[in-house]
């Protein structure tokens, strides 16, 4: 059991990776404007908040055969199919949420500074 939560959330962290960056890099060609930037970053976190929030109620209904989590396990790792599906889709399910809060958490981060920029601006901008 331990083996397919780890494995759940490496495969929910490399996606959430591949959106950070797709973040990460929107940021980046903002970053001539410091407050927009921050924004968009703060609302691409929320909008993968949402995201996984909506893929982990999707996830009792997902066919656990049609899950990365299940190609990533070795045949002698997987549980039998009586409860397979109960087992993955908790798995993924705990994973999504676990990574829609981090993403919950940063979103907030980013927009907090994103207010805090756009309260006190510097003295180059005026």
């Amino acid at each position: 059991m331990e083996k397919i939560e780890q494995l759940a959330h490496a495969s929910v962290a490399r996606g959430c990776g591949f959106a950070m960056l797709a973040i990460a890099t929107t940021m980046i060609g903002l970053s001539s404007q410091f407050d927009i930037a921050l924004r968009a970053g703060g609302l691409g976190c929320l909008l993968m908040c949402f995201v996984l929030i909506g893929l982990s109620w999707r996830a009792p209904a997902t066919p656990y055969k049609q899950t990365e989590l299940w190609l990533m396990l070795e045949p002698a790792e997987r549980p039998q199919p009586t409860v397979a599906q109960d087992i993955i889709s908790a798995a993924r399910q705990e994973a999504l949420l676990e990574f829609a809060l981090r993403s919950a958490w940063l979103a907030l981060a980013l927009l907090s500074m994103a207010l805090l920029w756009g309260l006190f601006p510097s003295k180059a901008a005026m």
